[in-house]
């Protein structure tokens, strides 16, 4: 064996180069592979990567020249498979018959690979016998990988098929071994980069249901343990190769697989994905449509890992029982009517009739969950075919059997995925149509709305022993979001479908009611509990009289539970739980007619606080809640002290998510509750001196702030701000500033100290992040104590709050 590696010497591209430089032509043609000029500005898609493969053939011909029989040079891996992007690398083997003599193969290698890197093209290259290829292959997955897509380029014909056919040989004959290793790797790769279907700017390569695994499918094929891929996923693999060539031309050759959310619209208008719906041709009218283009990869991506999982499910059975073939008749374990166990799988009984039994689908599924095993193709399929619409309303069995497939939990994603991928799901509950693969573009939800619903319901069956309606804690996570997928406020749209659809399931009027109401609150507890002041009475009487019955309380608590955590990792926390559960204990005994165990105005320990003899005071205190803790202010009252303190939090890296301020006699009282993001304790004794610093003029607050937030804004670069908005609700017994607004370092500081800068005293903040904005409550006043009215004297407050958040630097407060 002769292996050429790049040589540390090579003089570099446009540089004279090694024996066997060939022709300016040649090294010409492949530099327009590199995707740095405009090259093929009117190909996109299939035609364009066919003419990148007949640019790179052509020259490697040229270079190739005719050395004669015994010597081929063979494409493999994608260029092999003729599926090159701009920027791709050239994988090349020279193989030889091993009659030549090293200096001419040197020679000959030499003459192909130094124009190749003086074009600037990337090179993985090797010059090999047959037997050493095959050798490499036996250790080396992605070789072995990369030769069953082997092409010839040119040269000994013969030599190149006697290469495919022994590898192609080598990788059934040793099946066995090298399957579950290309298992572990396809595993392993999902783990480390996650989900095509479901990642912001997911990688259209290496993601789990990108193009890897379709070649991944292809080595099974060639394997002969499974059938090539079907239709569906060939249309979903050239959908991922069309985007990616795109990504690849705005990366302007850069070695990029990942659908970037900035350049989505570019990509978007290539491929002919316009306002309006779908893709249309490039010269039709409307703006270019990145949500339609990230609805189409997610649902191809969906529909790629699918087909991997249910096919290595297959494959592995088979492996297990070291034969495909069975003499033995299968053995069949009934697990409800028309349903049966067979080879680890769920199958139809003989006697099972879909067209006849509405009910066998949810039935069949129900089992498959309970079981904790798949839906076997045969079965799915033939239910795909022969199974009708259920009637309305349904028979009782089939909406018995769609709780028992939800209460299974966990176990009935990978069902509710099956049925929906064969087109089940949507002829048993045609609204889901709205909601499939439909992106929610933003990284607060880690799902798009069709997998969150199911997620969120498989989270609900962890508490359906702590409710009195588990069926409807059930249902209600399913449906919950169902209106994300039409027109309007999605929680209007929600109510109107699931009044309708209740019926049709079975439900009686007050069940109905009941999920129409579980629809209508879904965000009253977050919203409430992470947006207002739980220790406003006004707060716990306004969440009582919306939820209306202790048992909506009480589903609304564990729906909301199910839903954050069905959302993605920052969306449920100890912290939020624990508000939520005050809430929720508060309003229950609103509903209940007892007494609310809420603080009043001051508690004892405040009223203490505030006695202390200390001019000036900070405290740490650990709170029961995992890295948070509270931080206890003690200072003279001082026009802008809440400003300084939440500016002096967040230089420290404390990110506040509630705080009040109280006071009497002339002192004030803050209490912040503050997660520490650096993972080690606050000090108290820093803290109270940059306080003062701060109260004092002697440290600027903002400076550094804005200096934080240029290292901030660099790990976000595509994100585009919008600008912020103020509203405000008397919905309460003091006038509320709700502020919404893209997150930047020391947020809550910018907008407290414009505040204080026009007169208006913050009695509480409570501070959220929903994704990359924030949303901020502040219970305010007049400095005399007075209520916040007047249009003018609003709207002079909202816009102070807008200049705060849309300069580098706030205004300072007068000194009062």
């Amino acid at each position: 064996m002769v292996a050429v590696d790049r040589p540390t010497g090579h003089p570099g591209p446009g540089a004279a180069s090694a024996p066997g430089a060939g022709s300016p032509d040649a090294v010409a043609g492949l530099a327009a592979l590199r995707g740095r000029d405009d090259s093929f500005p009117e190909l996109v898609g299939a035609p364009l990567r066919a003419a990148l493969t007949d640019r790179a053939d052509t020259a490697l011909r040229a270079l190739f020249g005719d050395p004669g029989p015994g010597v081929a040079l063979i494409a493999v891996g994608g260029y092999g498979r003729r599926e090159p992007a701009f920027g791709t690398d050239l994988d090349l083997v020279l193989v030889h018959d091993g009659k030549r003599g090293s200096d001419s193969l040197a020679a000959l290698a030499d003459g192909i690979w130094y124009p190749v890197w003086d074009a600037g093209i990337r090179l993985d290259h090797s010059v090999r016998t047959v037997d050493e290829a095959v050798s490499v292959a036996d250790s080396d997955l992605k070789a072995a990988l990369g030769l069953l897509d082997a092409r010839l380029i040119v040269g000994d014909e013969a030599l190149a098929t006697r290469l495919v056919e022994a590898a192609r040989t080598r990788w059934r004959a040793r099946a066995h071994r090298r399957l579950p290793e290309l298992a572990e790797f396809q595993a392993e790769r999902a783990r480390r980069v996650g989900e095509v279907a479901f990642l912001l700017e997911p990688d259209l390569k290496e993601g789990r249901g990108g193009l890897r695994d379709v070649q991944a499918l292809h080595a099974l094929a060639t394997a002969w343990v499974a059938e090539p891929p079907g239709e569906r996923v060939r249309a979903a693999q050239h959908l991922l190769l069309d985007v990616r060539g795109e990504i690849r031309r705005v990366a302007a050759g850069r070695d990029q697989d990942r659908l970037l959310l900035q350049d989505g619209d570019a990509v978007a208008a290539a491929l002919g994905y316009r306002a309006g719906g779908g893709s249309q041709e490039p010269d039709q009218p409307g703006e270019p449509d990145s949500f339609a283009l990230a609805h189409a990869v997610a649902d191809a991506g969906r529909a790629i890992s699918w087909t991997w999982d249910t096919t290595w499910n297959q494959v592995s059975g088979a492996l297990r029982s070291r034969s495909r073939w069975r003499a033995a008749r299968p053995t069949r374990r009934p697990l409800d009517a028309g349903v049966v166990e067979q080879d680890g799988e769920v199958q139809l009984a003989r006697d099972a009739d879909p067209a006849s039994d509405p009910a066998l689908v949810l039935r069949a599924a129900a089992a498959a969950a309970r079981a904790g095993i798949p839906l076997g193709r045969y079965a799915i399929d033939r239910l795909a075919r022969d199974a009708r619409p259920l009637p309305d309303p349904w028979p009782p069995a089939a909406l018995d059997a769609l709780v028992a497939l939800l209460a299974a939990g966990d176990n009935a994603v990978p069902v509710l995925e099956s049925l929906d991928q064969v087109g089940l799901l949507v002829r048993v509950l045609p609204e889901w149509a709205a909601v499939r693969s439909r992106p929610q573009r933003n990284p607060y939800h880690r799902y798009t709305v069709d997998r969150h619903l199911i997620e969120a319901a498989a989270k609900a069956a962890q508490h359906t022993r702590e409710v009195d309606r588990p069926d409807l804690l059930l249902l209600g996570a399913l449906l919950h979001d169902i209106g994300k997928g039409y027109p309007g406020d999605h929680t209007d749209a929600g109510i109107l479908i699931v009044e309708k659809l209740g019926p049709r399931l079975g439900l009686p009027p007050d069940d109905v009611d009941v999920l129409v109401a579980m629809v209508r609150h879904h965000l009253l507890l977050p919203d409430s509990a992470t947006h207002r002041d739980i220790d406003d009475l006004a707060t716990v009487e306004a969440v009582a009289q919306a939820a209306g019955s202790i048992r909506v309380l009480g589903l609304l608590h564990r729906l909301t539970e199910a839903d954050s955590k069905a959302t993605g990792p920052t969306a449920w926390s100890a912290w939020k739980a624990r508000l939520i559960s005050d809430l929720v204990v508060r309003a229950t005994a609103v509903l209940g007619g007892g007494p609310v165990p809420y603080p009043g105005e001051l508690s004892d320990r405040q009223r203490a606080l505030l006695a202390l003899p200390d001019e000036h005071l900070v405290q740490v205190n650990k709170l029961p809640d995992e890295g948070m803790y509270e931080i206890v202010v003690l200072a003279p009252d001082h026009v802008g002290l809440l400003a300084v303190t939440a500016g002096v939090l967040a230089i420290n890296r404390l990110d506040i998510r509630r705080a009040s301020a109280r006071g009497a006699d002339g002192r004030a009282l803050l209490q912040a509750a503050v997660a520490a993001t650096h993972g080690q304790e606050p000090d108290p004794r820093r803290l109270l001196a940059d306080v003062r610093r701060g109260l004092e003029g002697r440290l600027d607050v903002a400076a550094q702030l804005t200096a934080r937030e240029e290292a901030y804004a660099t790990r976000r670069p595509w994100r585009t701000p919008g600008p912020p908005r103020a509203t405000f609700d008397d919905s309460g017994s003091r006038t509320v500033l709700e502020v919404r607004a893209p997150d930047r370092a020391g947020v809550l500081f910018r907008i407290v100290r414009a505040l204080a800068g026009v007169g208006i005293d913050v009695h509480t903040a409570i501070v959220a992040t929903i994704g990359l904005d924030v949303v901020d409550a502040f219970y305010i006043q007049e400095a005399d104590g007075a209520e916040v009215v007047g249009e003018a004297r609003r709207r002079e407050v909202g816009d102070a709050v807008a200049a705060a958040l849309t300069t580098a630097d706030p205004p300072a407060p007068e000194a009062g």
